[in-house]
């Protein structure tokens, strides 16, 4: 494993925000976890909860630049493919809800921040993870746990060594390669979702995702594309 390592910390605010600054000695493929994370981050600065049920992960990946593209849906299938190792009886349950979450049974599972830094033609990148494991607290709308869909939750050792594992097989793969089996895990799909964009929030059915990992969503006037966005909420058709 390129002699990577498991770095675990008595606390912080986010493991992603600690690797990025740790960066310049952090190798391909170290991981740096926390059983306390204080002050974690999701996608738009938003607060990502972290009980002692979650778990809390940053990975570091060194990619080509031309990788980044549609990066955080690789992250994705990287996740679903660890937990489904793990725990086979969740085989082809699983879905990727645009951009960044994994969702099963309709609720959040998993998300996942990227965040890199560039050098010349290289990136290095930190994939954020925060994972359900334990019951989530009923305030926690929307979110399910891995002890809710099995009783046979794995070891938090098991699960890093698996998700490093996942992510580093599939850190060399393009979009175009995974478009198949994300759009095949796509939970958006049909959907009807209102969507904040750009200070505009739309209304449309999601049509799917493309070639360049762009969300797509059909307005009455035809399919527009979207790079980066935020899905504000979904309603499967009746």
């Amino acid at each position: 494993m390129n002699n990577a390592d498991i770095i675990e910390l008595e606390s912080c605010e986010s493991t992603n925000t600690w690797a990025l600054e740790q960066l310049s000695r952090l190798k391909h493929g170290d991981v740096v976890f926390t059983r306390n994370q204080t002050a974690g981050r999701g996608q738009f600065d938003r607060v990502w909860l972290s009980s002692s049920g979650v778990l809390t992960a940053s990975f570091v990946l060194k990619l080509s630049i031309v990788q980044l593209s549609g990066f955080s849906l690789i992250a994705g299938v990287a996740v679903i493919d660890a937990i489904e190792t793990l725990l086979p009886g969740q085989q082809g349950k699983l879905r990727l809800k645009w951009a960044n979450d994994v969702f099963v049974k309709g609720r959040k599972l998993a998300g996942v921040l990227c965040e890199s830094r560039i050098q010349s033609e290289q990136a290095q990148v930190v994939v954020g993870i925060g994972m359900n494991c334990e019951t989530v607290p009923e305030s926690v709308q929307g979110a399910i746990s891995l002890q809710q869909i099995s009783n046979d939750v794995p070891e938090q050792q098991a699960l890093l060594e698996q998700l490093r594992y996942c992510l580093l097989r599939l850190c060399d793969r393009s979009l175009a390669e995974l478009l198949p089996e994300i759009q095949a895990r796509d939970a958006l799909l049909g959907s009807t979702i209102v969507f904040e964009s750009g200070g505009e929030t739309l209304t449309g059915a999601a049509a799917g995702i493309d070639h360049e990992g762009r969300l797509l969503i059909r307005f009455a006037d035809g399919v527009r594309a979207y790079r980066s966005g935020r899905v504000l909420s979904m309603k499967r058709p009746e």
